[in-house]
C-alpha cells in the first residue's frame, strides 16, 4: 500500500565514513540555521556519533545534546536512541538517520537524510530502506558524495 508523503528523503552515496560525513552534514545544518534530530536505535553507534561531533574538526562546534536533555529546545542538534517522535519534529526539524532501518515517524520531517558509505553491509541497508521508503510513497534523491 502507498501512501503519499511530503517527506523527501536524500540518500548521499559513497561516503568515505558515514560517521564522520554525518559530523559534517551536522555542522552544515547547524551552520544553515536548522534543527536536526540524529537518530539510531544503536546506542553505541550514537555515542560514537556525540565523541566524533567534538573532533571531528578542530575548528567546528556542533552544539547538540540527547533529544531528552533539559537543554534541547534550546539546542539544534538533538540524539535520540528513541522514537524520533513529533515532538521532536516540531518547527520543521530534518532528521539524520544513521540507523540501518527506516526511522519510525519518518513522515513527521520535511527531510531525512540518509548517509551510505561504501561498505557492503552499509549499501545493502540503504538499498533496503530505499525501497521501504519508496514502497511508502516518500520523495527519493540520491547524490554521490564519493568525490567529496
Amino acid at each position: 500500500m502507498t501512501t503519499q508523503s511530503a517527506t523527501r528523503v536524500d540518500f548521499a552515496f559513497g561516503a568515505a565514513d558515514r560517521l564522520l560525513k554525518a559530523c559534517e552534514v551536522a555542522r552544515k545544518q547547524v551552520e544553515a540555521g536548522r534543527r536536526l534530530v540524529v537518530y539510531t536505535r544503536n546506542e553505541a553507534r550514537l555515542a560514537k556519533f556525540d565523541r566524533l561531533l567534538w573532533q571531528f574538526d578542530a575548528t567546528a562546534f556542533v552544539p547538540h545534546v540527547a533529544a531528552n536533555d533539559p537543554l534541547a529546545d534550546r539546542t539544534p542538534v538533538l540524539l535520540t536512541a528513541d522514537t524520533p517522535g513529533s515532538a521532536l519534529a516540531a518547527g520543521g526539524a530534518w532528521l539524520l538517520n544513521l540507523d540501518t532501518e527506516c526511522p519510525p515517524g519518518g513522515e513527521r520531517y520535511p527531510r531525512i537524510l540518509e548517509i551510505v558509505s561504501g561498505h557492503p553491509d552499509d549499501k545493502a541497508a540503504a538499498r533496503e530502506r530505499w525501497r521501504t521508503y519508496q514502497e511508502t510513497g516518500f520523495e527519493l534523491r540520491a547524490f554521490d558524495i564519493s568525490g567529496s
